[in-house]
């Protein structure tokens, strides 16, 4: 008598939800990880290069504030004809603002991205979801760069003089790069959570007014009313504006240097995670 041998046929494999690719599952290393932050910043620079005009607040901002600030509050405030030495007041201190105007732009480029659906595309490639927020800001980090350069050689035109050594001065551009990098987690985050690149923009101007005229970037806050003088002495624009002034000038820059690295490192900690996580979401 013949027997029959049954085979049971092999369990279907679960497809993988939609948007999602079974290599996006598993985890993924640091060196595929710096390969996707690579491509993503090759993608964003060849945005920049098909759109120069994205660079034009980068190139022309610096200048225009410097020149406006020298020219119209430099002789109120250091006396008329004495502009050499509001040049070497103000420009260290325009430094972390440029990185303030810098981080705004990081909100909302992501926040058109989302609009656009490029973020939708990036949700079905294998790349791990931070390395989209880390390129922008490696990006925008370049800008910054730019930005301070073109700052730095309008200040040297006006009578900047590094009363130090260059040493130092790359030292100050070191601390706003960093401080301002910290900050664009905060935009990338407002960038995700607001619905329009108008509301990012709105937000973004509500948080920069007061903590750039209310600290020690455009004028020391010896003459200023007790409220807003308590108010400049812990924002950290100050702490970063002291510093940067001091490495360029000379002068006491250990508990300024802590304070404003304190500050790059708590920012940081607390939105990054926020912001991938935001992203995740979103995406």
């Amino acid at each position: 008598m013949s027997t029959t041998t049954v085979t049971r046929a092999p369990a279907p494999t679960p497809a993988a939800p939609a948007g999602r690719t079974p290599a996006a599952e598993g985890r993924i290393g640091l060196r595929a990880n710096l390969r996707h932050i690579g491509a993503l910043v090759r993608r964003n620079a060849l945005q920049i290069k098909q759109d120069p005009e994205s660079m034009f607040d980068a190139v022309l901002m610096p200048i225009i504030f410097i020149l406006l600030f020298v020219y119209v509050f430099g002789g109120a405030i250091s006396g008329k004809g004495n502009n050499d030495a509001y040049v070497n007041y103000v420009t260290p201190g325009l430094m972390a603002m440029m990185g303030l105007n810098i981080a705004m732009a990081v909100g909302v480029g992501i926040n058109d991205d989302i609009k656009k659906g490029v973020m939708d595309r990036f949700r079905t490639m294998p790349i791990a979801r931070s390395s989209v927020l880390l390129a922008k800001i490696v990006v925008e980090v370049g800008r910054m760069m730019i930005a301070t350069a073109i700052l730095l050689g309008t200040g040297f035109l006006l009578g900047l003089d590094i009363k130090t050594s260059v040493l130092h001065l790359f030292a100050a551009i070191g601390l706003s790069v960093v401080f301002g990098a910290s900050l664009m987690w905060i935009f990338i985050l407002l960038g995700l959570t607001m619905k329009t690149a108008q509301a990012v923009q709105g937000m973004a101007m509500l948080v920069l007014m007061p903590l750039q005229f209310g600290s020690s970037i455009f004028a020391p806050p010896d003459s200023m009313p007790g409220w807003l003088k308590t108010f400049t002495d812990y924002n950290p624009l100050s702490n970063l504006a002291d510093a940067a002034r001091n490495l360029v000038n000379g002068g006491p820059v250990a508990e300024s240097v802590w304070m404003t690295l304190g500050w790059a490192v708590a920012i940081t900690v607390v939105t990054a995670p926020l912001a991938v996580a935001k992203f995740r979401k979103k995406t």
